[in-house]
């Protein structure tokens, strides 16, 4: 059953699915669809800021993933959220917006052979995505489609934090995506007029209005079409909608903006990847590309928390009969506590001195993920903690998607492969160190009450170890399941211009196309990526710095 024609079938409505239509769709003469695997976006749940902790500790609006048992994390199998509804992983991330630093960008077209993404490439693309409540400059945007403010959350604890950090030796930065990622300072959030400014919001939307773009939800797609000729061309889709299979054609191109982990796993049922593994699974090998699936790399995140010694402003809000207030004050009115998230000061650090960049973040979280409404006597207050959390940026253990049948319901497998690499191990423990000792400045314990983990009294570096192993998860920032590279590597899917080797009219546009991750979280380059290739498409000039 066909769907009908289009020029181009984007697949995904995550953050590249949307600023693709947004872009493409200015051309008035192109006709666009997007399919989406999830539901629509219209929850009050999503668009709060402050209910952003209810989507992660539910899994609401997600794949529903969890990785293999991870042998560097204690056999545990870790949770792996991805986005499944209009807006993607956008839709339902922490709306922590960073670009990572210049040297990220300048070492993917060093580093990989790809010429194009370069800072000095990338940088007018991210300044046309964004409009910075700062206003225009040399190296921030003021008018794009992606609203970003200051988090500018009200807690003393705030200050003790950054105070601390200086004690530390660490420099103040009030806005680390300008001349210098280093040094603490407030977080910066997607958040317009207090609601959470998503990918669908600030891209999708208008690309709807225009009429040439057309959106398709709960539709999942089973694998891209390939003709007959010697070197394939991808002509359309076959998707399922309501238990039937339909298939729409593509003119000009077929575009995956799926994500890290259906994208790699539809080029597979589609006949594109190690024809070993594919041959497992009797999906006939249409195209050879054995880097599909791997390169898998990612952020982890740990905590240490401490019990406040007095509630904080949170706590208090969130006694059940202020905080339904507060949060219909903000989903009408865009205003209130609840148009903000406790994560609110950051900073990038060098867990050595002799680095010559950082490779570790840390994040103050002003509040417990345990924090939920209560009403004395009838529900008890929580107990009122906060953390910092340790987010370690540069990786060098890889893991792999892999298929788990050729049934495109069944989720593929997962392997992170966390901490397998010694020198993963040993950042992660200087790092500790270094959030241990921002935690026992005068000005944090000013708020501490008592230590809750990993507790009280000294640790050696196997316990320190031991403690990483048992709590760190993903901070849900992977890539590089497609990556780019030159020609010479056989492990690249994907050209410079995101296009599928051994492939005519097929691109895959998202964070599996990284060749390697960026210091910071991902949703700010993928954006940019998008815009970027947008361009390509249209055969526009590339924008100059």
């Amino acid at each position: 059953m066909s769907a009908g024609d289009f020029d181009y079938v984007i697949v995904g409505a995550g953050s590249a699915g949307c600023a693709l239509a947004y872009r493409l769709g200015a051309n008035p003469a192109l006709r666009i669809l997007v399919i989406e695997a999830g539901g629509p976006d219209r929850s009050p749940i999503i668009k709060v800021p402050l209910a952003w902790g209810l989507i992660l500790k539910h899994r609401w609006y997600d794949w529903g993933y969890f990785t293999a048992r991870e042998r560097g994390m204690d056999e545990r199998s870790i949770e792996f959220a991805r986005g499944k509804v209009v807006g993607g992983c956008s839709s339902i991330n922490g709306m922590a917006y960073a670009r990572g630093m210049r040297e990220d960008y300048d070492g993917w077209a060093n580093d990989f052979g790809v010429p194009g993404w370069s800072f000095r490439d990338v940088l007018p693309y991210f300044k046309r995505s964004e409009a910075w409540e700062g206003g225009e400059s040399e190296l921030r945007g003021g008018s794009g489609p992606l609203t970003v403010t200051r988090m500018n959350y009200q807690d003393p604890l705030v200050d003790g934090f950054i105070e601390a950090a200086a004690r530390c030796g660490y420099s103040r930065n009030d806005d680390y995506n300008g001349a210098s990622a280093e040094g603490f300072g407030p977080m910066q959030a997607t958040i317009r007029d207090g609601l959470r400014c998503s990918a669908a919001l600030a891209y999708l939307r208008p690309a709807l209005a225009r009429r040439n773009v057309v959106l398709m939800t709960n539709a999942q797609v089973r694998r891209v079409l390939l003709d007959d000729a010697p070197t394939p061309r991808a002509i359309g889709v076959e998707y399922c909608w309501k238990g039937q299979r339909h298939v729409v054609n593509a003119r000009q191109e077929v575009l995956l903006a799926g994500g890290v982990i259906n994208s790699p796993q539809l080029l597979m049922l589609s006949g594109i990847g190690d024809p070993a593994q594919l041959a497992r699974h009797d999906i006939p090998a249409r195209v050879s590309l054995p880097g599909v699936g791997r390169n898998l790399h990612d952020h982890i995140v740990f905590d240490l928390r401490w019990k406040r010694r007095e509630p904080g402003p949170l706590h208090r809000m969130m006694r059940a009969d202020r905080i339904g207030f507060d949060v219909m004050r903000t989903a009408l009115f865009g205003d209130g506590m609840s148009s903000k998230i406790p994560a609110a000061a950051v900073g990038l650090i060098r867990t050595r001195a002799a680095l010559a960049l950082p490779d570790a973040q840390l994040i103050l979280a002003a509040a417990p993920m345990t924090a939920g409404p209560y009403l004395t006597p009838f529900k008890k207050a929580y107990v009122d903690a906060f953390a910092i959390k340790g987010v370690f940026l540069t990786p060098q253990s890889r893991g792999q998607v892999s298929l788990a049948s050729a049934d495109p319901a069944r989720a593929p497998v997962i392997e992170q492969n966390f901490l397998a690499s010694e020198s993963d191990r040993e950042a992660a423990r200087e790092m500790f160190k270094r959030m241990s000792e921002i935690g026992a400045q005068t000005s944090m314990q000013a708020f501490i009450a008592d230590e809750i983990s990993p507790g009280r009294g000294h640790i050696d570096d196997a316990q320190i170890d031991a403690f990483i192993r048992r709590t760190a998860i993903t901070l849900h920032h992977p890539v590089g399941t497609c990556r780019m590279g030159s020609e010479r590597d056989p492990q690249a899917v994907l050209d410079a211009r995101l296009r599928v080797r051994g492939v005519n009219g097929l691109r895959v546009v998202d964070g599996s196309a990284m060749p390697r991750i960026v210091r910071g979280p991902t949703n700010a380059p993928i954006l940019m990526m998008a815009e970027r290739i947008a361009d390509d498409i249209l055969d526009h000039e590339p924008l100059r710095a």
